[in-house]
């Protein structure tokens, strides 16, 4: 038996598509596996917002494709890079244990302050805001800015080594990342202090890799890989954001905790002036969707 896994090319796509292929040779070491890498759109153009050009969306197309013309059999994606609505033939088939969710802080390498235990306030002397933070999402801009009102902010795209190269370059005061690709790209010692998830919600499913295939395909082979627990999470904060009629670059954020047979959702959205605003709610993992649905629902109001 053969399976191709399709990625994006870059290191951590790559990474991230070798956890789901060690998970598949743990339950089958006969299984003969193949990784095609690829370049997406959304690698391509790095000049503009992806809000700009068609959103996060862009970095499955290409993927997409190859499973349409049976180039490849499974793709590998980071979950909040998936649109809210997936093509009926090509579901998401399974998902990752969640990695950490949390968004971080990450200061220029010569930085010599040690701030992983500093209160909002302290970060502020710290943060060289003379210089703009290098951003591109929109959720996080909009809840930095709450809790650093002198911020600004431009641009910043490309891989993660891309990210902290123009970073150290001096080109920014300082970054915001998802720990998630920081510490499965082996650069968790980059992180200079994250954020709580009270402090910045983060994007529905950061943490979780979701493997995406033709509708159909038996994935009894990802029985390691698949995690009932960030499965319901996920279904949660993706119901949340879609009722919103959120995109991937919307500042719509979502955040889901299960513990037993409860789950708790904290959501985001921004109210008629443009500031964010949360609200939060609980109830029975069984009904995780229509959780987040009334959720949304009740933040509309």
């Amino acid at each position: 038996m053969k399976i191709r896994i399709g990625s994006r090319e870059s290191k951590l796509a790559v990474i991230q598509a070798e956890i789901v292929m060690d998970a598949i040779r743990r339950f089958d070491p006969s299984i003969e596996l193949e990784l095609v890498t690829m370049k997406t759109t959304g690698d391509k153009i790095l000049d503009r917002n992806l809000d700009k050009v068609g959103g996060k969306g862009l970095f499955i197309k290409e993927l997409e494709r190859a499973l349409l013309d049976n180039e490849v059999d499974l793709t590998v994606h980071s979950m909040k890079d998936m649109p809210m609505d997936v093509m009926e033939e090509l579901p998401i088939l399974g998902v990752s244990k969640r990695e950490d969710p949390r968004d971080v802080l990450v200061l220029p390498a010569e930085c010599a302050c040690d701030v992983a235990s500093m209160s909002l306030e302290e970060l502020a002397d710290v943060i060289d805001f003379s210089k703009p933070i290098g951003c591109s999402s929109n959720r996080r801009m909009l809840q930095f800015a709450q809790h650093f009102p002198k911020a600004r902010f431009e641009p910043i795209r490309g891989n993660i080594q891309t990210r902290l190269k123009k970073l150290d370059s001096g080109a920014y005061g300082a970054t915001i990342m998802a720990a998630a690709g920081l510490k499965r790209a082996g650069l968790e010692g980059r992180i200079s202090r994250y954020f709580l998830t009270e402090e910045m919600l983060p994007a529905a499913c950061q943490g979780i890799l979701a493997v995406q295939g033709r509708r159909g395909t038996d994935v009894s082979f990802l029985k390691d890989f698949f995690d009932a627990k960030t499965w319901q999470e996920a279904v949660c904060e993706r119901a949340f954001v879609r009722e919103l009629d959120g995109g991937c670059t919307s500042p719509v954020a979502a955040f889901a905790v299960t513990e037993g047979l409860e789950i708790h959702l904290t959501g985001l959205n921004i109210d008629a002036t443009g500031k964010p605003f949360k609200d939060s709610c609980e109830g029975s993992v069984a009904d995780a969707g229509k959780l987040g649905c009334e959720l949304a629902g009740r933040m509309k109001e």
